[in-house]
């Protein structure tokens, strides 16, 4: 007996030690990687624990977490156990009603009836709905509209049939839809209302109702230690619901033969959170995005039959296939600075935010680094950070195609742009410190070379026409041959000597039958898979130039062939 108590009294001892205490402490927001499509927030925390487990709880995180994506380190002479996400929901007051106030015991009576009401009116187009449903299933699958029995027979009886069916299921739609919008509109009635109805039940005699709290969103770590220890926690997890687009003001100088990139990203986050006085990094990564080498499968081809009309049939082959502003703080001087509309950023020593941003470059993406705390509300509003600012070496050029415009364009040509590691984007361009229109900037496609129009210079004239008398159509034996020739004209109005950059074309062909003789380039670069010749022509102030060339066409005299 009286050992039996001595190992009940031992078990005691030992769930008393085991037993896991509870302890809530704070955390603080240190960082957040904003994404293309989500934010990597980054927390720390301090905590002193006892010997033993204990579960330290972490409220105030975001709703919108990727519990998989929860990471958790602890630093100090303990042991980490556990780490995981909870929605912890607070247990309601009860109220009693007869606490209640008379005219509140009234409400609620008259407003539990109406909600009868409204429920029955619910019910009542719930019925009206599946009635109409079942009236398209028999229609969908009566004989007649499938093509079975004796309509399938006459083409008139079949014709009639399907009329029949389409007016009948378009009136049968517009009712079901009118339904289901009086019954939306009564549900959201009732939702009202029983929001009401839980206000009136948690009202108190002191006239203060009770405030519905809604879930705590946070994070439990279970840490066990052998004496008593003090720690830091570095936490960090992944939530949706932020977001950064970039942004590019191309600012071209002819002068210094260069192109400003100004670097803008627009962020907005309704993560839950509020990103206070934290330091951002920008990353072109989309955490969401697919990371799964797709695999091919067999690929089967197989005949097809395709109903041309109620009569024939045709057989074919199938191929198938299974700006609210950010502000941020400088810590030198603890003020806070407003950016303005500008859409600059300063601080008081005159240096702009760009200068605080540091690109890393990984394996695949790129990261802006700002080294600046900003603080951004939850509120889905856009906030501009400026993050990158580059003069860029351009080569100016004028170009022209008389055959399609015969304006003159100023094109800057900017080499290299892959080296950036910059997002495919929206650019606003500016010349002269005149906005003159937007391109559409793609770091990623083949060209390495961007080329920025910067509108038409009418000081350079071109003209192209067509030299009629060298221009031929004849026929020889059962060919007609034609010739064309043409001229291009060019003038330089300015005061400075420039270099022009013409672009004409001969014409091409995948007809055998027609043969393409190129007969003059008038000493073009000419490309013969594509047929485009191009002049570099220098013209000195007040200069003017011409260029000549043409190409002969052979085809049978039988057959039209067109030559714009």
């Amino acid at each position: 007996m009286k050992r039996s108590v001595s190992l009940l009294f031992l078990l005691f001892i030992a769930q008393s030690l085991l037993a896991t205490e509870k302890e809530t402490i704070k955390s603080t927001l240190s960082e957040v990687t904003v994404y293309t499509n989500g934010a990597q927030i980054h927390r720390k925390a301090n905590f002193t624990v006892k010997p033993g487990i204990t579960e330290l709880i972490i409220e105030g995180v975001s709703p919108n977490i990727d519990p998989k994506s929860l990471q958790v380190k602890a630093f100090g002479n303990v042991v980490l156990i556990d780490s995981k996400y909870d929605a912890y929901y607070p247990k309601p007051v009860k109220v009693e009603l007869n606490g209640l106030p008379l005219k509140i015991r009234n409400d609620i009576s008259q407003l539990k009836d109406s909600m009868d009401q409204v429920g029955f009116d619910v019910k009542e187009i719930q019925d009206e709905i599946d009635v109409l449903t079942m009236t398209k299933n028999i229609l969908s699958n009566n004989g007649a509209v499938r093509g079975q029995g004796k309509v399938n027979d006459s083409i008139q009886l079949l014709k009639q049939t399907l009329d029949y069916y389409q007016v009948k299921m378009n009136e049968l739609n517009k009712k079901i839809q009118v339904l289901n919008a009086r019954k939306k509109g009564k549900e959201a009635r009732l939702s009202k209302m029983n929001v009401r109805l839980q206000e009136l039940m948690n009202y108190q005699s002191s006239n203060t109702p009770i405030e519905n709290k809604g879930p705590i969103h946070r994070l439990l770590i279970t840490l066990q230690a052998k004496e008593t220890v003090t720690g830091k926690l570095a936490i960090s997890y992944l939530a949706s619901g932020a977001s950064w687009v970039p942004t590019y003001d191309l600012r071209a100088d002819i002068e210094t033969g260069k192109v400003n990139l100004t670097y803008k990203a627009t962020i907005s986050q309704s993560t839950g959170e509020k990103w206070d006085d934290v330091r951002l990094t920008l990353s072109t990564n989309d955490p969401y995005q697919n990371k799964t080498k797709p695999e091919l499968h067999p690929w089967y081809v197989d005949y097809l039959n395709l109903y041309g009309n109620m009569n024939g049939r045709l057989n074919s082959v199938s191929i198938a296939e299974k700006p609210a502003v950010a502000y941020f703080k400088d810590n030198r001087d603890d003020e806070k600075k407003e950016g303005a509309d500008t859409q600059e950023v300063y601080i008081a020593n005159g240096q702009q935010s760009y200068e605080f941003t540091t690109m890393i470059e990984r394996v695949l993406s790129a990261e802006y680094k700002i080294d600046l705390p900003y603080t951004i509300e939850a509120d889905g509003q856009e906030h501009m950070v400026l993050v990158r600012n580059v003069d860029l070496a351009a080569s100016y050029n004028y170009y022209t195609v008389p055959k399609l415009d015969p304006g003159v364009y100023l094109m800057a040509e900017i080499v290299k742009l892959d080296e950036l590691q910059l997002v495919p984007a929206q650019a606003n361009i500016f010349f002269d410190g005149t906005y003159v229109g937007e391109t559409y900037l793609d770091p990623s496609s083949n060209s390495d070379t961007l080329r920025l129009s910067l509108g038409k210079d009418p000081n350079i004239l071109v003209k192209r026409i067509l030299l009629k008398k060298d221009s031929k159509d004849q026929i020889i034996g059962s060919e007609r041959e034609r010739s064309f020739a043409y001229e291009i004209s060019m003038k330089n109005l300015k005061g400075t000597k420039i270099q022009l950059i013409v672009e004409d074309q001969i014409p091409l062909t995948t007809n055998g039958a027609i043969k393409i003789e190129n007969t003059d380039t008038g000493k073009a670069n000419y490309d013969k898979s594509t047929g485009k010749l191009t002049w570099k022509i220098n013209l000195d102030p007040k200069e003017a130039k011409k260029v000549t060339y043409g190409f002969k066409l052979k085809h049978p005299k039988e057959q039209n062939v067109q030559v714009n």
